[in-house]
């Protein structure tokens, strides 16, 4: 149980250290650009995202659960954590630089690292893959609208 905390407590901290940057930034910077008309409301962020975080501290837990030295998992896990880290980033560059185009860079490769995190999960649990699903579509989505974002600016 301990295990499952943990995994769910570290990832919703990414949320947090990226909803900061987000914040201060909307009112600011984003309320301002032009939006695509697919623009969810900024209201539908925060409730998707802390769903989205704690499928993936599950989904890291099932993970976890198999044992850090069984073969993989430790790789498995680094990986996990690698897109984690860019899913933060891509708050820092977007909202906290207000770098649509940078933000975009760092999508594509988070993007990546989710479908890699998905394959490498996989191998340990089912369950923890499907999980990730409703993220790398999220992602995707969010892709879209980072492209149409850089298009409209």
């Amino acid at each position: 149980m301990l295990k499952l905390i943990i995994s769910i407590v570290i990832c919703q901290c990414a949320g947090i250290i990226g909803s900061f940057f987000t914040r201060r930034s909307i009112p600011e910077w984003y309320s301002f650009i032009n939006k695509p008309v697919f623009n969810p409301p900024n209201w539908v962020f925060a409730p998707v995202w802390a769903s989205l975080f704690t499928l993936m501290g599950v989904a890291a837990f099932l993970v976890w659960r198999k044992g850090l030295y069984t073969p993989g998992v430790k790789t498995a896990l680094s990986i996990f954590l690698l897109q984690l880290a860019l899913n933060s980033l891509w708050s820092i560059v977007f909202f906290g630089s207000r770098s649509i185009v940078g933000g975009l860079v760092v999508i594509v490769f988070l993007w990546l690292a989710i479908l890699w995190t998905i394959k490498r999960f996989f191998t340990f649990s089912r369950i923890a893959s499907a999980l990730l699903i409703p993220y790398i579509i999220w992602v995707s989505f969010a892709f879209i609208l980072n492209v149409a974002l850089v298009i409209l600016n």
